[in-house]
């Protein structure tokens, strides 16, 4: 009797799972420990932390998965709400660690809200344009932008470059897909680029300063130019083929700084060269292409707008990784999906899969 229960509740929670786009997930995350394992050292104890937020994370997907999307339009707004008050929290009375104020002590745990809005931002987005449809005016998409504006500029206060930026990203893809204008994206990229010069003195020192060494690496080698000196020197000595797992020079020898978090990608580059980078980078268009089949076949508009910015901000945080990595863009402190080492980051895009599943299982289900 006990067996056949479990057994109907098994069935019942896997029907809501998307099969392509777990199996991708699994292998990247397969990959993700293997190249971890080398990274840190082939540290059983990191290794251990980062099972078991594997296994936090998928179970946080699978139940996600199985929350409908009309349930989860119905808490767009109270979760963005209680987002925000916990993000206005942070400003007042957060925790500051290493110059940041990121995280809020609330006794019983310590979190950092920022995370939280990586869903709740797009959530609200895509809830505000499904409410619109077919009356949008262009004074909508300036009230949107306000819903984006307004937790992007606490996180960017704290300060935390990385975060704000990703989230922006996930914001801009919902008024992207909700039909906003190239001109009035147009518009906004001159004005952004016309105040760029007055926002360059309001910038903290170290962020003016990876700037500065993304032009030229060179002018401080041993400081601030350090992590992109030697992640590209890793990542060029892998050559073709790579070292070899377990091989990697720059690691082993403690070279490459950050390398089971926002460099990992470098380590993965030295040891199995760019056949592997391609492969990696191959399998990671794999899940944005599934995630953009869902979104495609999303049943309405909320369900197509929050499925597309998920998607799409994936692709950001692979994208803004590899070209850290790579030098051609900033240090931002963003770690490769679904493979550095990390708790909070592997549990929200696992949320954000779990979104997504549900998405085309639900879709099934109904027209069914």
């Amino acid at each position: 009797m006990i067996k056949n229960q479990l057994g109907h509740w098994a069935r019942r929670f896997s029907r809501h799972i998307d099969q392509t786009l777990f199996g991708l997930l699994l292998l990247t995350i397969m990959i993700g420990l293997f190249i971890l394992y080398s990274a840190s050292g082939q540290n059983a104890e990191q290794m251990g932390r980062q099972g078991l937020s594997l296994l936090v994370a998928l179970a946080c997907l699978g139940l996600f998965a199985n929350i409908s999307p009309q349930r989860l339009e119905a808490v767009a707004v109270p979760l963005y709400v209680l987002g925000l008050l916990l993000l206005i929290g942070v400003t007042v009375v957060g925790d500051v660690s290493h110059g940041a104020q990121r995280w809020l002590n609330l006794g019983v745990a310590r979190i950092q809200p920022s995370e939280m809005m990586k869903i709740a931002v797009p959530l609200m987005l895509a809830w505000y344009f499904a409410r619109r449809e077919g009356s949008l005016r262009a004074m909508d998409y300036f009230f949107a932008a306000l819903f984006l504006v307004i937790p992007v500029g606490l996180i960017a206060k704290q300060p935390d470059l990385g975060t704000a930026l990703l989230i922006s990203a996930s914001g801009f893809y919902v008024l992207f897909f909700a039909g906003l204008s190239w001109r009035l994206m147009l518009g906004i990229g001159v004005s952004f680029a016309g105040i760029v010069p007055l926002v360059w003195p309001h910038l903290h020192d170290y962020q003016r300063k990876r700037i500065m060494t993304l032009l030229d690496p060179s002018q401080d080698p041993l400081g601030s130019g350090y992590h992109i000196i030697q992640s590209s020197i890793a990542l060029g000595s892998g050559g073709l083929a790579g070292k070899g797992w377990l091989n990697g020079t720059q690691s082993r020898l403690d070279f490459l700084p950050e390398r089971h978090t926002d460099f990992i990608f470098a380590v993965f580059g030295e040891e199995f060269g760019l056949l592997g980078v391609a492969l990696l980078i191959l399998l990671i268009i794999a899940i944005i292409a599934r995630g953009m089949v869902i979104a495609n076949n999303a049943q309405n508009v909320f369900s197509r707008l929050l499925a597309g910015s998920i998607t799409l901000s994936f692709f950001t945080y692979a994208f803004v990784n590899m070209g850290m990595v790579s030098g051609i863009l900033p240090v931002v402190g963003v770690p490769l999906p679904l493979i550095s080492y990390g708790g909070t980051s592997l549990v929200m895009l696992m949320i954000g899969f779990g979104i997504l599943m549900s998405i085309q299982t639900h879709k099934k289900l109904v027209g069914s």
